[in-house]
């Protein structure tokens, strides 16, 4: 019964995919942390553990229904000679959403509005925080799960390495969500990185497929491109001291 602990296959089989989940999570992460970063201090780490909650209890749930994550990619209907099946409406819809209020933050940051009712506004924006997150979780979970069974066959450590790398991400969230929160252009950088998962996303829907990799290439040069210009304008700011 306990053969799977000697059977390296298997824990090479975890070890990657619970990198893999890690990877996948990063759009979730930022795209939690710009949200929670809208909220009162006080209010943003439960949101934050709210939101991966909610994104764990989803991939699981999509793990125990395999059977009908499987359906969703039989053709719905077609267009202009494209086969639509329910994974791709569904990215289509999440795409649209994440692009939508991706765009919308980057104009709020740009203009920096100040709310004026403290305590009411607070709480509805928590409220509305939370839903925006889970609907995000699902989309992002579909893709998770799609990749958790198309590298492993067994559903315990499909659900062992989901648990772990929610957790690893749990943990990552809060010094991520600080240091965004910390350097605006950080913030601004992180938003057209999800400006770019929505595109990813869409182009997925209508049966182009764009490889992640080049997106997070491309995102993770320039956020270390934007992490020397930070070095070098807080070194002039103290000389300037």
């Amino acid at each position: 019964m306990l053969d799977w602990v000697s059977d390296p296959q298997i824990w090479i089989g975890f070890f990657t995919l619970v990198a893999l989940e890690i990877v996948l999570g990063i759009d979730n992460i930022i795209f939690i942390s710009i949200l929670a970063g809208k909220l009162p201090p006080e209010q943003r780490d439960r949101a934050r553990v709210l939101g991966l909650g909610a994104a764990l209890i989803t991939r699981l749930l999509l793990l125990l229904a395999l059977s009908w994550v499987v359906r969703l990619t039989e053709p719905l209907f077609t267009v202009f000679s494209h086969e639509i099946s329910g994974r791709d409406l569904i990215l289509l819809l999440g795409g649209l959403f994440l692009l939508g209020k991706s765009v919308t933050e980057i104009g709020h940051t740009m203009d920096a509005p100040h709310g004026k009712d403290g305590k009411k506004a607070a709480a509805t924006s928590f409220a509305s925080v939370i839903l925006q997150i889970m609907v995000l979780d699902i989309v992002f979970s579909l893709d998770s799960v799609i990749t958790a069974v198309g590298m492993v066959d067994q559903l315990g450590v499909m659900i062992a390495a989901v648990v772990v790398a929610v957790l690893v991400m749990l943990f990552a969230s809060g010094p991520i969500s600080r240091f965004v929160d910390r350097h605006p252009s950080i913030k601004m950088l992180a938003l057209a990185f999800l400006v770019l998962i929505g595109v990813v996303l869409i182009a997925e829907g209508l049966g182009q497929h764009i490889s992640k990799g080049y997106i997070y290439f491309a995102m993770a040069f320039s956020l270390a491109v934007e992490l020397l210009n930070i070095r070098v304008r807080s070194k002039r700011a103290s000389t300037m001291q």
